[in-house]
């Protein structure tokens, strides 16, 4: 299934309505670590593996798609 991720940063929570998921990170968006951090947290809130949620677009961005198979 493909979401909406807006991330928020320097906060540690998720939140999933739909299509639309809200994260917070506390990683700074540097080397990736951010996009790592988010991740780990939406394969744990899905209960699948990293290797199941990939970024598809926005890597670099506040606001990404994402795809969790």
């Amino acid at each position: 299934m493909i979401y909406k991720v807006s991330v928020r940063l320097h906060r540690d929570f998720i939140e999933v309505n739909g299509d639309e998921i809200t994260v917070g990170v506390l990683s700074p968006p540097q080397k990736g670590k951010a996009n790592k951090e988010l991740i780990e947290k939406i394969s744990s809130y899905f209960k699948v593996p990293k290797a199941s949620v990939s970024i598809l677009s926005g890597a670099g961005s506040r606001k990404k798609m994402i795809e969790v198979i």
